[in-house]
């Protein structure tokens, strides 16, 4: 069926300029910085870096942060309250996804293979079987109710990240530099093994993964049955717009974008 492409004039994002005469932040003002709603969630936000399949930047991604509609905020909020009276903490890799980035996805899809980005996100497909059975041409992610996140220990962090340069261990095994709980694979990986409910899977590994599907689902959320990390907060409070503005700093914060990220 086709989703009716609200343009971002019909739903009132203002003027462009502050009255300083300062450019205005774009978001509308039903999207919120998860920062803002609850600072202790961690956020890894890849697609602002390198460390992606993509191996570089995505556009539209202009700082690391983390921007979701206020009601999926708040409701990941309640979920992190949950995860803390157990030891753990929400982990979140990507949020709203602006248009331009899914288009940019789309444009890499053509470029030639890359031998690494292949080894660490797709071992087993073809860079022509992504398209649009992995990564949809139109995603939900840029309707601003659907994140991808996972959970990790109450005050861990990752090893020092690579920058997805030379970052080639397949993506069918657990990320060691990532400090997330063990799932089966790494972030984005684009197999079969990924899927939530799948075989191959270790007894903790499994584990693992029903407890995020559990603790999401007391809270609203409703899983990508193809993808562990793939949550949406329901019911959407847009669900036939695809959202395009760009995820900027938050402001008083000169948070960027790194090559890390």
């Amino acid at each position: 069926m086709a989703r009716v492409l609200l343009t971002m004039a019909a739903i009132g994002l203002g003027n462009t300029m502050s009255a300083s005469g300062s450019p205005k932040n774009p978001m509308p003002d039903s999207f919120v910085y998860l920062r803002d709603v609850d600072p202790t969630i961690q956020q890894d936000m890849r697609y602002a870096g390198r460390n992606n399949f993509t191996r570089r930047p995505v556009p539209g991604y202009d700082a690391p942060e983390c921007v979701l509609v206020r009601e999926a905020a708040e409701a990941l909020r309640a979920v992190q309250a949950e995860l803390k009276t157990m030891g753990y903490s929400l982990k979140v890799y990507d949020c709203y996804r602006p248009a331009q980035a899914v288009a940019a996805f789309v444009e890499w899809s053509s470029e030639l293979d890359d031998p690494i980005a292949k080894q660490s996100h797709y071992p087993n497909l073809s860079k022509s079987d992504l398209f649009p059975k992995y990564i949809a041409t139109r995603s939900g992610h840029s309707r601003g109710a659907t994140m991808d996140l996972t959970i990790a220990p109450i005050g861990s962090e990752p090893s020092p990240v690579t920058d997805g340069s030379s970052k080639a261990e397949p993506c069918t095994e657990s990320d060691p530099s990532d400090n997330s709980v063990d799932m089966g694979t790494a972030f984005d990986c684009f197999d079969l093994k990924a899927n939530t409910i799948t075989m191959g899977l270790t007894p903790l590994e499994a584990q693992n993964r029903q407890l995020l599907l559990d603790v999401m689902a007391r809270h609203s959320f409703q899983n990508y049955p193809k993808e562990f990390w793939h949550f949406t907060f329901q019911p959407e409070p847009y669900p036939d717009t695809y959202f395009d503005f760009p995820i900027l700093p938050r402001p008083g914060n000169s948070s960027e974008p790194t090559e890390d990220s």
